[in-house]
């Protein structure tokens, strides 16, 4: 598997891209998904881009945003920025999130509405060679495995994929093994992360997650916490290219990152191996 790290777990760190992206080449990361307040202000003159980021073995698989699907007047720019992002990084996955309304509390023409937002994006998306990427999360139009299948036959356009956020998907009632097989055909990028208790799992609301004085209570290794990941990760060990992104919001980021990222990797392969040794 592909494991990155994401740029939004710095989001309140005084550190600078080179210093993350050695760090990451260092410890088994091989991307940076890059969070899109931080693309944009990387000055181009910096130099930094994906040939730049070749240089310590790393690549970007995906540019995290959020696009203006409520607002048609911005909607077109706004992907053009960011798809001038994605190419900027070698990607050809931009993310966003579908809305920001619960499927259950939107209404018909409100979800057409955004529909036909997302599929205007698609096509941006589609002349230049990238994909747009929903992401699976509460509060919008991907919140359950249901919603999210209709949306992605509402939206009907090749160029649509999904960002497999297995937390969310869990907190959203469905089971995220029986999610990823129905939703493989479109993952093009998947989120890993944890919490110690359903209870708990209000901590990633936008706004305590992304304030720098709220809370991380609950926030736990990815092993560590009440969503099982072993079947979801058996379920990998079929597709060694899957890329994941290891999405910590916590504290004790690098030493959490590393043990993260080693665990993930004993764990799938200690699945591989399980399967070989059972099929001799």
């Amino acid at each position: 598997m592909k494991i990155s790290l994401c740029t939004i777990t710095f989001r309140h760190h005084l550190l600078s891209l080179e210093q993350i992206a050695d760090w990451a080449s260092r410890n088994g990361f091989q991307g940076i998904e890059i969070w899109g307040a931080h693309a944009q202000n990387i000055p181009f003159a910096s130099g930094h881009d994906g040939r730049w980021l070749e240089a310590f073995g790393l690549r970007v698989p995906m540019i995290s945003d959020y696009l203006p699907l409520e607002r048609p007047d911005a909607l077109t720019p706004k992907t053009t920025a960011v798809l001038h992002q994605a190419h900027r990084w070698g990607s050809d996955n931009i993310r966003t999130f579908a809305g920001k309304t619960s499927s259950a509390a939107t209404c018909a023409d409100d979800r057409a509405q955004i529909t036909t937002a997302l599929c205007t994006a698609c096509a941006q998306c589609a002349d230049q060679g990238c994909y747009l990427l929903i992401e699976t999360h509460p509060g919008t139009l991907a919140d359950t495995l249901a919603s999210t299948i209709q949306l992605v036959e509402e939206v009907d356009h090749p160029a649509l994929a999904i960002n497999f956020d297995a937390l969310h998907v869990w907190e959203g009632g469905d089971d995220p093994v029986v999610a990823h097989k129905i939703l493989r055909p479109k993952i093009r990028n998947c989120h890993f992360k944890n919490i110690a208790q359903r209870a708990e799992l209000p901590v990633f609301a936008p706004d305590n997650i992304y304030n720098a004085a709220g809370s991380r209570k609950g926030i736990v290794p990815l092993l560590d916490g009440a969503m099982p990941y072993d079947a979801l990760l058996s379920d990998l060990k079929d597709t060694p290219d899957a890329p994941i992104s290891l999405e910590w919001f916590g504290r004790d980021v690098f030493n959490t990152l590393k043990r993260d990222c080693a665990a993930l990797r004993q764990t799938i392969s200690q699945g591989a191996t399980a399967q070989l040794q059972h099929a001799s």
